[in-house]
């Protein structure tokens, strides 16, 4: 084989660098022809090659053109090479292990190794060095780029002794298991993690997260010194109720407690993207999200706002149900403020929580007629509000916090 003076990286003595037209025997590009949802054999396309070198059977198409089953059949340890895609995954590379009997696609080379391990050369063409191989010789055009035969035949690869590129798939095989299981294992601990959150909030509403302390004045003597005409619910109401609470605590109405206030907006024409003097910014769902847009609108315009702590709720589209902790500006549409109706009856935390909840969270699926309409005040007629005593609101603050914050750093440990 050739000895190359600029090579991309050392490797050990008894290995040599070749380029790819040295070890396989052909280069080929795959079947112009148009497939369809029925035929004789499967046609793997540019989708079915997965990231991980990998041959994804799902969403195939097929052909019945014999010519070209005889001409693009694959056999078992041919290489797949994407040669047209996004410049970020042009080069993507699978090994066929005959899973079904297939033909490929035009966007495709087909690779068949002849002096090197199939599945140590599929190792090389999935590895850091070989996408970086892959930015470097692409074409870009418009929205996608590509990188020919020609070049895909110049590819320069590292090559073990035989028994070594076989220790070396054999390695990475154990890896790529375990990083699986890793992985799955990850999947379902952060599944596991969103579900605590759920019980934790449910049982927090339920009475059950922290003990009730017997010298609390009882919720509905707080309530009746604030407005001597509140009426419990479980007055003549008990059938309706969600589920038992403790003596200390009183099931309210919703809106006999709290209310809503929907957002406004003036028209997009006194939208402006940097602050101005006697503009004020306009907080939309968007802006509570990763990716925030400012917006700022004339004061005078702003008749909705919020303080800095007042509780959002979503009201449209695919952001029904979420919850925000407002800033200081002006609200749009999109969202509703909630509004405590007495002082000193309900720690904004305990209802922050409380609209994270199952209980809210499954009425609201209940009450959004569509994803267009949202919800308005008198929806939320027939929904209960549990009210413990306020010192006990307060506890269960601090208990949920605590809990949350354990959860958030193993989540935080899991995404590192």
């Amino acid at each position: 084989m050739p000895h190359y003076q600029n090579v991309p990286f050392e490797v050990p003595s008894s290995w040599v660098w070749c380029r790819l037209e040295d070890i396989v025997c052909e280069l080929k590009y795959g079947t112009s022809e148009k497939s369809s949802s029925v035929g004789k054999i499967a046609v793997l396309r540019m989708g079915n090659i997965t990231n991980v070198g990998t041959i994804d059977y799902s969403n195939l198409v097929y052909s019945s053109n014999d010519e070209d089953i005889e001409q693009y059949s694959l056999e078992k340890d041919d290489l797949l090479f994407n040669r047209t895609n996004s410049s970020e995954w042009v080069g993507k590379t699978a090994i066929y292990k005959e899973e079904q009997p297939a033909i490929y696609a035009g966007y495709l080379i087909r690779i068949r190794p002849l002096l090197i391990s199939p599945d140590y050369l599929n190792t090389v063409m999935n590895s850091g060095y070989y996408r970086d191989w892959c930015y470097d010789v692409k074409t870009d055009a418009v929205n996608q780029s590509n990188i020919n035969a020609q070049k895909l035949s110049q590819l320069m690869i590292p090559i073990p002794p035989l028994k070594e590129q076989g220790r070396i798939v054999a390695e990475m095989d154990k890896w790529i298991s375990l990083i699986d299981i890793v992985k799955n294992d990850k999947d379902d601990l952060l599944t596991i993690i969103k579900q605590a959150k759920s019980k934790i909030l449910d049982i927090a509403i339920r009475g059950k997260l922290v003990p009730q302390d017997p010298n609390d004045e009882p919720a509905i003597e707080l309530l009746k010194r604030i407005n001597p005409d509140f009426t419990p619910c479980d007055n003549g109401h008990s059938g309706k109720l969600p589920y038992k609470i403790p003596k200390t605590w009183v099931w309210c109405s919703h809106n006999s407690i709290l209310d809503i206030s929907g957002g406004s907006q003036p028209a997009k024409s006194y939208f402006e993207t940097i602050p101005k003097p006697n503009y004020i910014r306009l907080y939309q769902i968007r802006d509570y999200g990763e990716s925030p847009v400012p917006v700022y609108i004339p004061i005078n315009l702003a008749s909705k706002q919020t303080e800095k702590g007042d509780i959002l709720l979503a009201r449209y589209g695919g952001s029904l149900g979420k919850v925000f902790h407002a800033k200081q500006g002006a609200y749009n549409v999109a969202m509703v403020k909630v509004i405590f109706k007495f002082e000193n009856l309900i720690y904004k935390e305990y209802a922050y929580y409380y609209y994270l909840s199952d209980l809210y969270q499954g009425k609201l699926k209940e009450i959004s007629r569509t994803a267009q309409t949202g919800f308005n005040i008198t929806d939320f007629n027939d929904m209960y509000f549990p009210l413990p005593p306020i010192n006990e609101q307060q506890h269960i603050v601090q208990k949920i916090e605590e809990l949350f914050s354990s959860l958030d750093d193993i989540q935080k440990s899991l995404e590192v």
